[in-house]
């Protein structure tokens, strides 16, 4: 049976009809109340596996609500699904490519096939020139095109060839290489370009172009830009490109035509969409900053998650629950948005990746088979590192209108210890996630002597669902496993829903009319414009706004 044919619609599942009208016995029943009526409520909803401990005890549910999310999953066939993915079965079906960035961290002696292939040799060849060639970089055995050492690396990409390397560097600085400085561009505003390399020195600079057709718009003009500015720092000879620049990419003839040398180029396959890119060669930044050793260790915690995810029964597999939960929350909670709190400085840019990774994955209007969906499907992600968030936005959180449930993440210990600074980051941790829990009642308000007027104030209704992720510290093994957590996460709510979670036609209609408008932008005499009366207006007020100094 296809993937389009093989269910009933969602909404038509004997496990989603039980879960609205458990949903509809559920709603007055408050968190206070499900951990007053069961003392070990907060340990046996918990899960810990692979090194990743997950409190999951205080989202608004019950056994009866997880025994109808495991069956609802079922009904989904999401068994059957997580074996396509692992025997590279085409499940993109708008695309027709298999979905196998699990084959980037799968151990040398496996078999993955891809169309009769086993492409996880191929992997490990590119894992090993990616390592042959971190090490020379690192080591000073790889010179610039004066003889210099390279002490810069520019990462030049946009999507899932930028937020996955600027996270993971951010996430892995303390395992990085201090003596080398790495920057990443990707907005086409010329600003990010200008900053990143304002204080460089051209002849101890490398850049990584990172794109896989090596036509993207915004990455091949700010490679350009990065061409002409190594040029001319070293004197306009053409040859210094080559010692300069790298690719990541499939089009040899275009990097060769840019002037890298292809065999200084690092592949990678169509079987990987670019969000799930960050462990392969998309992830030659990282590999240069914290060495090979520790990219390994960081494949070795996706793999970790990889085989817990899929071996491990539904009621005690991590990705799976956080999955189901998400569903539960945006479905029958009507929660349109997830905060992801990273109580760790270093994971400040985790949020902003998990963006592409949750929205560009899930956002989708249509199920496998064309057809309009008659449910939410992928919630909005964001967030901010605590306790920095809780000084901004957590106000709405707490006492605001909308039901917004959180992830905490937090480590048992800090990579780098201060005094008292991680105590308090974790109690902080735990606070927020009791006081979204629990709130406080008028009574309790009143009974702190708090004036009439002012006790609607100091109400907190409480009943906000939330999960916390524990580990023990931030090392590139625990990153790993959390970006393969969230990946099978996002993975198990769009086999609920019954949509494609790994294409993204959605980025193109834009890219395409941009394409069209740039000469419109760039034109001399004024073009003819058959757009819109808003957009012909915009673009002639902005062609007047160029002419002016």
């Amino acid at each position: 049976m296809s993937a389009t044919t093989r269910i009933k619609s969602l909404i038509e599942r004997p496990a989603w009809k039980a879960l609205a009208a458990h949903h509809q016995r559920l709603q007055k029943l408050h968190l206070r109340k499900l951990f007053a009526d069961d003392p070990t409520r907060g340990e046996r909803l918990a899960v810990e596996a692979a090194g990743l401990y997950l409190d999951y005890s205080k989202n608004r549910i019950t056994d009866r609500t997880l025994k109808l999310l495991v069956q609802l999953a079922e009904e989904s066939d999401l068994s059957g699904r997580i074996a396509a993915m692992f025997s590279g079965d085409k499940i993109n079906t708008t695309e027709n490519r298999a979905v196998l960035h699990v084959a980037l961290r799968a151990p040398i002696g496996a078999t993955i096939l891809v169309d009769g292939k086993n492409v996880v040799p191929e992997v490990h060849a590119v894992l090993a020139k990616m390592a042959s060639f971190s090490d020379r970089v690192r080591s000073g055995a790889w010179k610039g095109h004066t003889g210099k050492r390279i002490k810069n690396v520019i990462n030049i990409g946009i999507g899932g060839s930028d937020l996955g390397p600027v996270m993971a560097y951010e996430a892995l600085k303390h395992y990085s290489e201090r003596s080398l400085t790495f920057r990443f561009v990707s907005n086409v505003d010329g600003i990010d370009f200008v900053e990143a390399t304002r204080d460089l020195e051209p002849a101890e600079t490398l850049f990584i172009i990172s794109s896989k057709t090596f036509t993207t718009l915004e990455t091949m003009t700010n490679a350009q830009s990065a061409r002409d500015w190594l040029l001319h720092g070293l004197g306009r000879d053409r040859k210094a490109v080559a010692r300069h620049f790298v690719a990541v990419s499939t089009n040899a003839e275009k990097v060769s035509a840019f002037g890298i040398d292809t065999a200084n180029m690092f592949g990678f396959w169509d079987w990987v969409g670019g969000r799930y890119s960050m462990d392969s060669a998309i992830g030659l930044s990282t590999m240069l900053a914290i060495g090979p050793d520790n990219f390994y260790a960081m494949l070795k915690g996706f793999r970790e998650i990889d085989e817990h995810f899929r071996n491990t029964s539904f009621e005690r597999n991590l990705p799976v629950l956080m999955g189901l939960l998400a569903v539960w929350n945006n479905d029958f909670l009507g929660a349109p948005t997830v905060a992801v709190l990273p109580y760790e400085q270093y994971l400040k840019r985790f949020p902003a990746y998990l963006q592409q990774l949750t929205m560009e994955s899930n956002g989708k209007h249509v199920t496998l088979a064309g057809k309009k969906v008659e449910y939410q499907t992928g919630p909005i992600y964001w967030g901010e590192p605590g306790t920095n968030g809780q000084h901004s936005f957590y106000q709405l959180i707490h006492q605001g209108t909308r039901l917004i449930p959180c992830d905490f993440i937090a480590f048992g210990h800090a990579l780098t210890p201060l005094g008292r600074h991680h105590d308090i980051l974790l109690a902080n941790v735990f606070a927020q996630a009791e006081a979204l829990a629990f709130g406080k009642t008028p009574e309790e308000v009143i009974a702190e002597g708090t004036p009439a007027a002012l006790v609607p104030h100091r109400v907190f209704e409480g009943n906000r669902p939330s999960n916390v992720i524990l580990a023990d510290r931030l090392t590139p093994e625990v990153l790993g496993k959390l970006v393969a957590l969230y990946e099978h996460s996002v993975f198990t709510q769009g086999i609920i829903w019954n949509i494609d979670s790994f294409d993204q036609w959605g980025v193109e209609l834009g890219k395409v009319l941009a394409q069209r408008i740039v000469p419109e932008l760039e034109s001399k005499a004024a073009p003819k414009l058959k757009h819109d009366t808003s957009t012909n207006t915009l673009i002639r007020h902005y062609r007047t706004l160029r002419q002016t100094k």
